[in-house]
């Protein structure tokens, strides 16, 4: 298989306010928005981020009514202090504070309306005692 792209999707209840949470709070362009089904660009050409109207018909029968449970996205970005910042001004409750891990990332988790994690990342050096003791010499 020669994956050309990537589509994370997910059901939800109001298509709509998810889109709108994604869109106007996160900053991802919409690329398709119906009143069942909605699509925002991931930060790259092929990569969405897709909501479906719980119950539709487009869904495989036994699947139609599941509670979404246990996503998480990472979304990379340059600056999550700035992010942090920018998303508590708007309103929006941070699940985790911005911290520093040994494995280098500086990132923050927030939940959209459908209790989806994101968690927000930003590269940075790798901790040199953490990376000798636990990754393998190159």
């Amino acid at each position: 298989m020669q994956v050309k792209g990537f589509g994370a999707g997910y059901l939800v209840d109001d298509v709509a306010a998810t889109t709108r949470f994604y869109a106007d709070v996160i900053g991802l362009p919409v690329t398709v928005e119906l009143d069942w089904f909605a699509s925002v660009n991931a930060g790259a050409p092929g990569y969405e981020i897709s909501f479906v109207q719980r119950g539709h018909a487009s869904v495989p029968a036994g699947y139609r009514a599941a509670e979404t449970a246990g996503v998480m996205f990472g979304l990379i970005v340059e600056d999550a202090a700035a992010e942090a910042k920018r998303l508590a001004e708007a309103g929006v409750e941070l699940v985790t504070p911005l911290v520093d891990e040994v494995y280098g990332q500086r990132h923050f988790y927030v939940a959209d309306p459908n209790g989806v994690l994101l968690d927000v990342i930003e590269m940075i050096p790798v901790d040199p005692e953490w990376a000798a003791a636990n990754l393998p010499a190159s």
